[in-house]
């Protein structure tokens, strides 16, 4: 069992960066990949970026160069730094911890933390 919390969402001109933290507690961090996901207003939740636990990392096509994921096994954290922000990044975003076990999946969700990307 793994629990999540996220913190770091806010309003953000365009152009502008945030960065998203993701604590984990409950369970060994350091075998979980790592991914933070979005719902936009009125679309369907999709990923953003992934961390694997080898430290491999993979990234939507819209988030590549702009957005970056790290985790720190030590602290139990995974961030999102995310630059030049375009409203389009608006959503309520949410980290995923997922481990696969016996063709057994174990996927857990934090309560999302808001980023809005506004004038």
């Amino acid at each position: 069992q793994v629990q999540l919390v996220e913190s770091g969402g806010g309003l953000v001109q365009p152009g502008g960066s945030l960065t998203l933290s993701c604590a984990a507690s409950g369970s060994i961090f350091s075998i979980y990949d790592m991914g933070w996901y979005r719902r936009a207003p009125g679309k369907q939740r999709e990923l953003v970026a992934i961390i694997f636990n080898d430290g491999r990392t993979n990234y939507a096509q819209s988030a590549k160069g702009r957005f970056t994921i790290s985790r720190d096994n030590a602290k139990n954290m995974v961030y999102l730094q995310m630059n030049s922000l375009r409203p389009e990044d608006t959503g309520v975003y949410y980290c995923n911890a997922a481990y696969i076990n016996l063709k057994i999946k174990y996927d857990y969700w934090g309560q999302g933390t808001q980023v809005t990307v506004s004038s």
